[in-house]
């Protein structure tokens, strides 16, 4: 039976404690940790909804993950009247059943939800291009039972490797292989597409044993090996477009500026000061338009200085002085005079203070970095900030990692260290 997009059900799960990603991880799912402007899983599901998708479920795991889902998408009207989508998306969440990994999730809620058509799985810290309706054909004419999204990577011995035969289907997949024993360069993206009969799959002795002896289902480590090496039909989907792992701190700032250079990919930024420009302003209030019109009269005399691509949140303060650089300052963010912000990701209520400087480094939500012209403070070496942090003048933060609510006195030297 042919599938349409619209018809399509989107399988999210989000289980998990995130630890690559923490401090910013360690009160919030991964999933809505804020990129550009918006959760990380919202990324992923404009995407799709724009394409006709309307039927998203979570497969979420854990109090944490239930509660930043659902307190921040809840039945879905809020996103969709974020990105204009008529009619609106529908959330819904897996009931709380323990599963034992992320295509146990899957198994989950088709059996819960009695979902009999093609569904797509996707992983919540992923960031992608896809054609979906032509993903669903080429799903359709191999008749496959599953169809893995592979992209090209250079780092193989980080993701499960897939090797193709000509027909595109796969017949070696390799989880984390070592370099030399790598099958090819295609990693498994985290999205899956698979026919119904999966349901069937689930139900087989040998799969019930696995899952009985590993106490787990995963799909890169256990169920898309099973299904290669038992003969089912899995054919691999080569992306045509981007696509970003978000899963460490190094990744996440180059994800979020290699959105930030092709110009947001879809994701209504609004405030972009020129049609050939890479620096976005956003306000639509009146007094966030305010706040926008005083940062470009300040762009326009010179007083600050934003380089390559730059995106600044609604009712941001930049003072005089300030220089940012590939970097997303998140709404209600003061950057006070002197700042320099460097690939640097610098989110919501955040204060940079006076001369302060933000390099390769994520600073989280409601920070304070305390700084002055004496005593300037450093954040850098891809440093990572928790929520509610403190730091006082004229520290130095280097490769080093602060759990929320901590405060750092003044004049402190932090070297790859991890305050929790």
């Amino acid at each position: 039976m042919s599938s349409s997009v619209e018809n399509l059900k989107v399988i999210i799960p989000v289980g998990g404690e995130a630890k690559r990603l923490k401090p910013l991880t360690a009160e919030v799912s991964k999933a809505v940790v804020r990129l550009c402007l918006r959760p990380i899983v919202e990324i992923a599901m404009a995407t799709l909804a724009k394409q006709g998708v309307r039927t998203f479920i979570f497969g979420v795991k854990g109090y944490v993950n239930y509660k930043s889902l659902h307190d921040y998408f809840k039945e879905g009207v809020g996103i969709s009247a974020r990105y204009g989508i008529s009619p609106r998306i529908h959330i819904k969440y897996m009931p709380r059943i323990e599963d034992v990994g992320n295509a146990d999730s899957v198994r989950i809620m088709m059996n819960y939800y009695d979902i009999e058509d093609n569904i797509v799985g996707v992983q919540g810290d992923n960031i992608f291009d896809i054609d979906l309706a032509d993903f669903v054909r080429f799903h359709e004419k191999k008749e496959a039972l599953m169809t893995i999204g592979l992209t090209s990577v250079e780092n193989v011995e980080d993701y499960g490797i897939a090797a193709l035969d000509r027909d595109f289907r796969i017949n070696r997949f390799v989880e984390k292989p070592k370099r030399e024993y790598a099958p090819s360069n295609l990693a498994n993206s985290g999205i899956y597409m698979m026919s119904p009969k999966i349901r069937e799959v689930f139900k087989l002795d040998e799969v019930r044993r696995m899952v009985e002896e590993k106490k787990r289902l995963d799909f890169g480590m256990d169920l898309i090996p099973f299904l290669i090496d038992s003969g089912y039909l899995v054919y691999g989907y080569v992306l045509k477009g981007e696509w970003y792992d978000v899963g460490t701190p190094k990744r996440y700032l180059d994800a979020m500026i290699q959105i930030l250079r092709t110009g947001g990919r879809g994701l209504n930024f609004q405030g972009r000061l020129s049609i050939d420009g890479q620096v976005w302003i956003q306000g639509e209030s009146p007094e966030s338009v305010l706040r926008r019109t005083g940062i470009i009269k300040k762009m326009k005399e010179g007083k600050i200085t934003f380089e390559g691509t730059v995106l600044i949140g609604r009712h941001c303060s930049i003072g005089d002085g300030v220089r940012i650089k590939d970097s997303c300052i998140d709404n209600f963010a003061i950057v006070e005079e002197g700042a320099v912000i460097e690939k640097s990701a610098v989110m919501d209520r955040s204060i940079v203070g006076r001369n302060a400087e933000i390099r390769d480094s994520i600073v989280g939500r409601h920070v304070m970095i305390s700084s002055s012209l004496e005593h300037p403070t450093l954040v850098s070496g891809v440093s990572v900030i928790g929520d509610d942090v403190s730091i006082g003048e004229g520290c130095e933060i280097i490769a080093t990692k602060v759990y929320p609510h901590k405060t750092i006195p003044a004049m402190r030297r932090m070297v790859n260290e991890v305050l929790e």
